[in-house]
């Protein structure tokens, strides 16, 4: 029987020993491969194959999320699970929506993960009932807006990554050579997220960052 093939990606050497000791202490599961950033998350999915990639979700370079969304579009059989410190529901919701199986809190991960890698490993998705309890208050939040007729206008993936790498300090080409965009793209990205986000400086906008767990204060 081949082995569980497992990449793992946290900028955090620690984090990433630790996983690893939880990991490799399964029969039949193995660390094909370890990455700091998520652009070097995407491209060493992309040469492994990994059967399952654990993500961290606050990584350099490129986020969880949008690491998810490339390495889902590139291996629709590799399974993806994000760690992370975060609790919102807006993140929690959108590691979902950009394919990933399993959403794990930091704080959680010894109790948990090795049971999301096995369900993980069936093709099947696995909650915490943290991560449960988050999906379905927001299930009832949106239902609600719905019928109220004032439900929020979110960011997609895309736009919060874009928001994240401004609020970082990169610039419109830094920001285009990461997202493999145009600089006119970009460009155009930033001046309607300013518009849609009602802000009017870098400084708002690292401030929005912040406060939507975008970026770590």
């Amino acid at each position: 029987m081949n082995p569980l093939r497992i990449l793992i990606a946290d900028d955090h050497e620690v984090v990433r020993d630790g996983l690893r000791a939880l990991i490799e202490h399964e029969p039949g599961w193995e660390i094909c491969g370890t990455a700091v950033t998520g652009r070097e998350a995407v491209e060493r999915a992309k040469e492994l194959k990994p059967d399952i990639a654990v993500l961290d979700m606050t990584m350099p370079e490129l986020s969880g999320l949008e690491a998810v969304q490339q390495i889902k579009r590139a291996l629709p059989q590799t399974e993806v699970l994000v760690f992370s410190a975060h609790r919102s529901e807006d993140v929690v919701a959108q590691v979902f929506d950009a394919g990933a199986k399993s959403y794990i809190c930091k704080a959680d991960a010894g109790r948990h993960l090795v049971a999301a890698i096995r369900s993980l490993a069936e093709h099947k998705p696995f909650f915490t009932p943290e991560v449960s309890q988050i999906l379905f208050t927001k299930f009832l939040a949106a239902d609600g807006g719905r019928k109220n007729g004032t439900a929020e206008q979110k960011l997609t993936t895309r736009e919060r990554e874009i928001v994240r790498l401004l609020a970082e300090g990169r610039s419109n080409k830094e920001t285009a050579s990461l997202l493999g965009i145009s600089v006119r793209t970009s460009e155009t990205h930033r001046a309607s997220l300013m518009r849609k986000l009602g802000l009017d400086s870098l400084a708002s906008l690292v401030r929005y960052a912040v406060r939507n767990n975008i970026i770590e204060a």
